[in-house]
């Protein structure tokens, strides 16, 4: 019982956060530079985890500047929440997030591109928007993998958005992440977002764990010079897994 209403009262004061969230960017955004719009999304991504009764852990140094881009794995909804909270980055995710109710001007307003996975062409849309954003001296962040994992394994990496960082010249920074029990520091699944799962139910089983830990581990970049974006994501394949191996 005692459990139940604490997770409400998180999920209560989780919407309000949200709802500043979108009146921010409805209509304070236009009037700060980029730098303060950064900020500003990074700080309100780490109120977002207070609230949720989590506690991030930063390994490594995040990309003080761009041009960067970071690929992670993907476990969850909440690593875009975690990454934004270590660092704000544009992210590249699927589109139909930007027609979701509140999120979808969240998301828009964190500088996310969008791509029609269900479009294989539109691949090149994105990578050439990507390649624009890289050269303006941005971050950017992928999840290669494509789509969330349970965690226990390392999905195959995607290399179509490399091409990005090879044709802008910019460097790619690897890093990986993992929730955990914060009493324990054993992995924890209450963010688990895998195959059929709900995403209201893994944002409720967050909410109604313990105290978590989200740990983000930042590798060393890489630059772009000369790679094949192939042989590039099965080498920054094993080096997310070898930072995940770390984290354990």
């Amino acid at each position: 019982m005692m459990q139940s209403l604490s997770a409400s009262w998180r999920l209560l004061r989780a919407i309000v956060h949200m709802l500043s969230g979108w009146w921010t960017i409805r209509f304070r955004f236009e009037r700060l530079s980029p730098a303060e719009r950064a900020q500003c999304v990074q700080q309100w991504a780490e109120r977002l985890l207070n609230i949720m009764g989590i506690r991030l852990t930063v390994h490594g140094t995040p990309p003080a500047h761009g041009p960067v881009l970071v690929v992670c794995n993907h476990l969850s909804w909440l690593d875009i929440v975690a990454i934004h909270a270590a660092r704000h980055v544009r992210f590249v995710s699927k589109a139909s997030v930007r027609h979701w109710p509140v999120i979808g001007t969240l998301s828009t307003g964190a500088g996310t591109l969008y791509i029609e996975r269900e479009r294989r062409r539109d691949a090149v849309r994105v990578v050439h928007h990507m390649t624009e954003a890289l050269r303006a001296g941005d971050i950017i962040a992928v999840f290669p993998e494509g789509t969330t994992s349970d965690g226990h394994g390392l999905l195959p990496f995607h290399a179509n958005l490399l091409q990005a960082a090879i044709s802008s010249g910019a460097p790619v920074q690897p890093a990986a992440l993992r929730f955990a029990d914060a009493a324990s520091g054993q992995n924890s699944d209450a963010p688990r977002y895998v195959d059929d799962d709900n995403l209201l139910a893994s944002l409720w089983n967050t909410l109604k764990a313990p105290p978590l830990l989200a740990i983000v581990h930042f590798g060393e970049a890489q630059p772009s010079t000369g790679r094949d974006r192939r042989g590039w994501a099965k080498s920054l394949h094993a080096d997310v897994q070898s930072l995940r191996r770390e984290l354990r």
